[in-house]
């Protein structure tokens, strides 16, 4: 088993393993982007990856830096237009997982991706919404990846671009949305899934090296915490290769194209 893996990697490991075999999964850019293909080159080879530029079945040999990025459109199986891709797969019920990133994240999952501060004033002005709010309404299930610190995790958003659970409980039927929310909140310290009654987070995985008090304390309030803690399989040598492997081409990739 591989010691020498950094917190980073071993967060995208294990999103990436929370990517099941055969199924669409709608991919945001950054870190979902590296999970969703670091499964399709480990155990899930067969899994569908669409993204709202109206790349299906994209295989990129390196991470795209935008959803306009070539490389999804010349590896894709097919290209749609963004109204189809939208309208007709995600609205329509086509896709199984939504896989998102996130500037900040509440007790609920809801997600902020617009702005850090006041909306008229603000601190930062974050990359936006883009197709995020569509794919956390609509998609059969969501899971989103973030680097867990209270300056993330924070006990009330300063918008909230995309919906998680709302306030909880069943707000999300009263709601009327068909999709089922988020399923799972992958971090570099653990992992925190919804309670099936309040659907409150609640940690219940921590990643190897990390503590259940260093996730508590980097949780911009009181954290829920399972009866039982277990503790996520470290990244085996195959995941560290092919992640790996994928940076260093990307890297290469980019250093020629600022280069030509």
């Amino acid at each position: 088993m591989p010691d020498d893996f950094t917190a980073t990697e071993m967060m995208t490991v294990a999103a990436a393993r929370a990517l099941r075999d055969g199924v669409s999964c709608f991919v945001g850019i950054g870190l979902p982007s590296a999970a969703a293909n670091l499964a399709r080159a480990t155990h899930a080879p067969n899994v569908a990856l669409i993204y709202e530029s109206g790349a299906i079945g994209t295989k990129p040999d390196v991470l795209p830096l935008s959803i306009g990025d070539g490389e999804l459109s010349e590896t894709a199986d097919t290209v749609v237009s963004v109204p189809e891709i939208f309208r007709y797969w995600l609205q329509g019920g086509r896709i199984d997982v939504g896989f998102l990133g996130a500037a900040q994240i509440d007790k609920f999952a809801n997600i902020n991706t617009t702005i850090i501060g006041d909306y008229a004033n603000p601190k930062v002005r974050l990359p936006g919404a883009g197709g995020a709010p569509e794919i956390a309404a609509s998609a059969g299930e969501v899971l989103i990846t973030l680097k867990h610190s209270k300056r993330a995790f924070v006990e009330k958003l300063d918008f909230v671009t995309s919906v998680g659970h709302l306030d909880g409980g069943d707000a999300r039927a009263r709601a009327m949305l068909p999709g089922r929310g988020p399923a799972a909140v992958i971090t570099d310290l653990g992992i925190l899934t919804p309670d099936p009654e309040t659907k409150e987070l609640t940690l219940t995985h921590r990643h190897p090296g990390a503590t259940v008090e260093q996730a508590q304390d980097a949780t911009g309030w009181a954290l829920k915490v399972a009866h039982s803690v277990a503790e996520t399989p470290a990244p085996t040598a195959e995941e560290l290769t092919a992640l790996r492997d994928l940076n260093a081409r990307t890297a290469a990739a980019h250093r020629k194209s600022e280069a030509a």
